[in-house]
């Protein structure tokens, strides 16, 4: 069995192996998934620029305040929406999903179901 940062270490090497193949460009930015014990953060991001264009999580007063707690599906979703409707706000339509290097189950789906159903294309 792995041990807790074993299994950190094993992330941070699929998602380096993903980064290989997934950039974000002016037109078609990045949304960047980061999820801890308890909360969880999503950044849309430029990567030919190196600038974070849009980013939502729950510890932003308008998700904090629609949910009870961070680290759940419930939350998951609420920042989705959150970080779709902010994009559209900007002009961003389109994105190319990075799940971080987690499997794309739980809280990474439904944060991506949300901002899915909030408008965003990807």
């Amino acid at each position: 069995m792995l041990r807790k940062d074993n299994k950190n270490e094993a992330r941070k090497k699929r998602h380096l192996r993903l980064r290989k193949k997934v950039t974000g460009t002016a037109e078609k930015p990045r949304l960047n998934v980061f999820r801890s014990l308890s909360h969880i953060y999503a950044q849309i991001i430029d990567d030919k620029s190196g600038t974070t264009l849009v980013s939502a999580s729950t510890l932003d007063k308008e998700v904090r305040d629609a949910v009870s707690y961070g680290g759940n599906i419930p939350a998951a979703k609420a920042v989705g929406e959150a970080v779709a409707k902010r994009a559209l706000a900007k002009g961003i339509k389109e994105v190319v999903f990075d799940r971080g290097g987690y499997i794309y189950h739980g809280r990474v789906a439904a944060l991506a179901a949300a901002a899915r159903e909030a408008g965003l294309e990807f």
